[in-house]
């Protein structure tokens, strides 16, 4: 396998920040879809998405804990959910856009912000165990080395 070369790190790093771009955009939509959509709702379509599932076995894991889940959803719930996509999806798009202008503040900025959405993954997986977590905070890891290295090479451009 031939090393990396700058030229190819560079893409990496831009395809990645295009993928976070991506997925704060849909953290954005997912924030504004659950604001229009009562607890109520979410029940009604868990329920009618699973009832087939119960009349197969009615201690089906999934559908039990999908509907659990559902029921135990409240508006304050939903409310922090909102809060939270939002707010995050709209700090990544900001870093993302500054640092794909290569704006220098967006570097420092953002290597501080995914570590603290790092921090913050790895306390949520204690209690979650989630397999997604992890895939997603090894992602912000990368794209932690990646910002890095790029931050690296400007700073050494730049006029002492």
């Amino acid at each position: 396998m031939a090393p990396l070369t700058e030229h190819r790190i560079h893409q990496i790093f831009t395809s990645s920040l295009l993928l976070k771009g991506a997925l704060a955009l849909l953290e954005c939509a997912a924030a504004m879809a659950l604001a229009l959509v009562s607890p109520a709702s979410i029940v009604n379509l868990i329920t009618s998405l699973t009832q087939d599932e119960f009349v197969e076995d009615p201690n089906d894991f999934v559908a039990t804990q999908l509907l659990r889940m559902a029921q135990d959803f409240s508006v304050s719930s939903r409310n922090f959910s909102v809060f939270y996509l939002l707010s995050h999806g709209i700090v990544k798009l900001l870093l993302v856009a500054g640092l794909l202008r290569n704006k220098l503040w967006a570097y420092p900025a953002s290597l501080v912000v995914l570590g603290v959405f790092i921090a913050y993954q790895v306390y949520r997986f204690s209690y979650t165990h989630s397999f997604g977590l992890l895939v997603l905070t090894a992602f912000d890891l990368l794209v932690i080395v990646l910002i890095w290295h790029e931050y690296q090479l400007i700073r050494r451009r730049l006029p002492q």
